[in-house]
């Protein structure tokens, strides 16, 4: 059961949190609206208002999470000391461990919406950003791919001199089926192919070879339906297309790209385990904020919020660090996003110890 004292603090850290965010949204609206004003004037404003605007604030929000918890954190804690609040708890025998529960139960809801948000409900609504972004601002689409060339299953490789995302045409098809020996066993070629909807592929003026063990077989003709098992967006890979995926989408995207031997897909790997690590990050400067602020300082609430911005701003650039060692080869991706948080553990863990014995 939540006591009076538990409710105060989780109203008081999430309501200082939501505050944070409204505010920092704001001067980034400002700030937005001011770079891309020539791009908003030529949109359409309800276009300007539902597509970009709507879905742009709670991405950019959920990105800096970490950053508003922990100003948040600082805020209003700092507050709780310069009134002599927290030491009026402790000195009716109320441990440190006690009093830190709710901040644990508040920092629980901000990781669980976190990660819901990250998961779920943002990267639907980073489609319809995206896709206005690349209308009326800068156009970052994939539209054309030449020498493509991806195992679409085991044992079939595909291959296409060239694709044109805009007409959903490719030129110079080529299809090659292996058996276990790794010997050829049929060959698809063909002038053109058109991709119609999931997995339906039509190839024009084509010719088939099957070669058996004492004769070939050929086939041809101008237009057959097939099923292959890729798609435009398997090759074609933009910026901030890691973006527009659930997770789950996000992980059989990332295994079934590992199985074909695709190796441009660090950034999603990256992005999967981000939204991971920013969940633990919750709880992590959580607490490094809670053991900052939660005694009187001759600075008092200035230097705390100083001390603050300066290991925030550090976590979101270490991690931003480490996230372009994994995108270069340096480490795992797995490795890099959780790197900060561990290192950032460490420090909480200290500064937990610290203040306890206080």
């Amino acid at each position: 059961m939540l006591k009076i004292l538990d409710r105060y603090i989780i109203r008081k850290f999430l309501g200082t949190y939501v505050f944070a965010i409204a505010m920092l949204l704001a001067i980034v609206v400002m700030f937005d609206v001011n770079e891309k004003l020539d791009s908003f004037l030529k949109a359409p404003l309800k276009a300007t208002i539902v597509d970009y605007f709507v879905n742009f604030l709670p991405y950019f929000a959920n990105q800096f999470s970490p950053l508003f918890t922990f100003i948040a954190v600082i805020f209003f804690t700092s507050k709780l000391a310069g009134n002599s609040e927290i030491i009026a708890m402790l000195s009716t025998g109320m441990s440190f461990r006690r009093f830190a529960r709710p901040y644990m139960i508040a920092a629980t809801v901000i990781a669980v919406a976190t990660y819901l948000l990250s998961a779920y409900v943002i990267p639907p609504a980073n489609v319809k950003r995206i896709n206005y972004t690349n209308t009326y601002v800068k156009n970052k689409r994939i539209d054309y791919g030449t020498n493509i060339m991806l195992m679409v299953a085991p044992g079939e490789i595909a291959y296409m001199a060239r694709y044109d995302n805009i007409t959903k045409t490719g030129a110079k098809f080529q299809l090659e089926s292996f058996d276990s020996l790794k010997r050829l066993t049929s060959r698809l070629t063909a002038q053109t192919i058109k991709w119609d909807t999931l997995y339906q592929w039509k190839v024009y003026d084509y010719v088939v070879r099957d070669f058996g063990e004492r004769r070939e077989t050929i086939r041809k003709g101008f237009e057959l339906d097939t099923i292959i098992p890729f798609e435009p967006r398997d090759f074609l890979i933009a910026a901030n297309d890691h973006e527009k995926l659930t997770t789950p989408d996000l992980k059989e995207y990332i295994e079934r790209q590992r199985s074909r031997g695709v190796g441009n897909i660090k950034t999603f790997e990256v992005e999967y385990h981000r939204r991971f690590a920013m969940t633990g990050a919750a709880f992590i400067l959580t607490i490094i904020g809670m053991a900052l602020s939660s005694r009187k300082v001759k600075g008092g609430l200035g230097l705390n919020i100083g001390i603050g911005l300066v290991l925030s701003f550090s976590y979101i650039l270490f991690m931003t660090v480490t996230q372009t060692f994994a995108v270069s080869g340096l480490t795992s991706p797995l490795v890099a996003m959780w790197i900060p948080n561990v290192i950032y553990a460490v420090i909480a863990v200290i500064l937990y110890r610290r203040a306890s014995k206080y």
